[in-house]
């Protein structure tokens, strides 16, 4: 168990938290959720206690180990993967190291043999002697095999330090794990492996993310940041969002009669309460749900930007053959004779290497060439492109967003654009700022402007949830459903792909699969 009690925090006169009081109960993952800004990171940090809240304290029940994922990806480049691993639970890895360098001691005392049989009796306790294996099997769980085991951390890619470092918070069995963000940088298998991990997981578990999918099937409760406050919602992140809207509609509709708000509300309740994500808290979850009243449901000041592509022509049938294409880059080959054709109405998601999706994209939108191969695009179809890397876009700070997306408008009239950037979030003097002090969210969202402006009936879009929030990504998310073109993405959010995607298309330098298959039915294949 760990909570906060009265904790405020302010930065620069934003109050970020006011008196928040919040208790994490043993045996609930707790989704932490808000905007972006809201305070998601800085929370969990004042959990650990990296940060020092200005009022308030955080406590946890004597005894408890409390484990956080680190974020600092080189704190351990001088260790080997084994070692950072057992370095997770500190007390243990701290009586394993006492005891070594005692049992290395020349001159061993009465005294030596008296604190190392101390030290053994801890070190059992602490179930010690099963400390490397559990770590092993943590790894491999991973994705991280044994020959990796003494490899020095320094060496290894980013993925896999993400891949350690996870596996460091997660093992000894701790009872608080914070995770912020445990997702990122992980491949299919390795988040399949965390999602079981963590639904078998007995302590407290507090995530922060921004994968809908994993959300929902880890999370038996969220906890919402809004209002400087934090408010814990029985269920996971859908039943939040449903909630949420539907707590809006009821209170707006003031001509509903009581009953009928309360028809609907168990209506909602029933459609809800038996998608329980740990099957044996489904009951306890059932009874919770069952008592909520209207006043009991969620308010959000969330806000949605709108996100509509709507193709000015229709593309013919011919709308894009490849033929061939191979490419090297520094020595590396990451395209081996790659063939494929675009049908009218695919939307294909491109899995495997992140790097050879991305040049891909590139040469297919003319930035480079490709060393060997073809391409060609239907002469009906018109293109917009999202690329992984947009600072390119921003680099000119002379221009406001307003300015700046106007070049790329048939209409320029200031109404227009400022009305247009409004149903991007960006009203007020938000519209005002300039291109070149713009956060990552706020980059995509005018990139996603610019593409929507374009009318393009063919939209090649490269990470395009990156840097957003989760009420951002749900737009994008239901702005391609609704398109009517054809869509090539790439993606690592498993609820975007399963939704958006009626191809797959992997590629491990050459096309592994290409199939018109649902992701949840490709993954079920491997």
């Amino acid at each position: 168990m760990i909570s906060a009690n009265n904790v405020s925090l302010a930065f620069g006169g934003r109050k970020l938290f006011d008196e928040v009081n919040i208790k994490f109960i043993p045996g609930n993952c707790y989704g932490l959720i808000g905007a972006n800004g809201a305070g998601k990171s800085t929370f969990l940090k004042i959990l650990s206690g990296d940060i020092e809240a200005q009022t308030g304290v955080v406590e946890t029940k004597p005894g408890d180990r409390l484990s956080v994922l680190k974020q600092d990806h080189f704190a351990y480049d001088e260790y080997p993967v084994l070692k950072t691993v057992l370095m997770g639970n500190q007390k243990l890895y701290a009586i394993m190291t006492e005891k070594d360098e005692i049992y290395m001691k020349e001159d061993f005392s009465d005294a030596d043999g008296i604190k190392a049989a101390e030290l053994e009796a801890e070190f059992a306790e602490l179930n010690g002697w099963e400390a490397e294996s559990e770590a092993a099997t943590l790894l491999s769980g991973l994705g991280i095999g044994t020959d990796y085991h003494d490899k020095m951390m320094k060496d290894l890619t980013g993925s896999e330090k993400v891949k350690v470092l996870l596996a460091q918070a997660l093992i000894g069995d701790p009872d608080i794990l914070l995770l912020d963000e445990p997702t990122n940088h992980l491949d299919i298998k390795a988040i399949q492996w965390l999602e079981n991990f963590l639904m078998d997981f007995q302590n407290t578990v507090i995530v922060v993310s921004h994968d809908r999918y994993f959300l929902n099937k880890v999370c038996t409760h969220i906890a919402d940041i809004d209002f400087s406050k934090i408010t814990v919602y029985t269920g996971n992140y859908d039943f939040w969002r449903k909630a949420s809207e539907l707590a809006l509609q009821l209170r707006s509709d003031q001509r509903r009669k009581s009953e009928d708000k309360a028809s609907e509300l168990k209506n909602f309740i029933q459609r809800f309460s038996a998608n329980a994500s740990k099957s044996k808290q489904a009951t306890s979850r059932q009874k919770q749900l069952e008592k909520l009243k209207i006043e009991d449901l969620p308010i959000s000041t969330r806000k949605y930007p709108y996100v509509h592509f709507q193709p000015k022509r229709e593309a013919g049938k011919e709308l894009l053959r490849v033929d061939g294409i191979s490419k090297t880059i520094e020595g590396v080959k990451l395209l081996d004779n790659i063939s494929f054709t675009i049908n009218k109405g695919d939307k294909i998601v491109f899995l495997g290497n992140d790097v050879a999706k991305t040049t891909l994209f590139q040469i297919l939108m003319g930035e480079i060439e490709p060393d060997s191969g073809s391409f060609e695009w239907g002469v009906t179809t018109s293109r917009a492109y999202f690329p992984n890397d947009n600072s390119s876009y921003f680099m000119d700070g002379k221009y406001s967003i307003t300015d700046w997306l106007r070049q790329y408008s048939e209409e320029k009239d200031e109404s227009f654009i400022r009305g247009f950037l409004g149903k991007m979030l960006f009203s007020g003097e938000e519209a005002l700022k300039k291109t070149n002090v713009l956060s990552g969210g706020e980059k995509v969202r005018c990139m996603l402007s610019k593409m929507m402006l374009s009318g393009a009936n063919v939209l090649i879009l490269d990470g395009p949830t990156n840097h957003l929030d989760l009420e951002s990504i749900t737009a994008v998310n239901e702005g391609l459903i609704k398109f009517q073109g054809t869509t090539l993405f790439t993606s690592h959010d498993h609820e975007f792909i399963q939704t958006v995607a009626n191809r797959i298309i992997d590629i491990d330098g050459k096309i592994v699969e290409d199939k018109y298959i649902s992701y949840d039915d490709y993954l079920s294949l491997s």
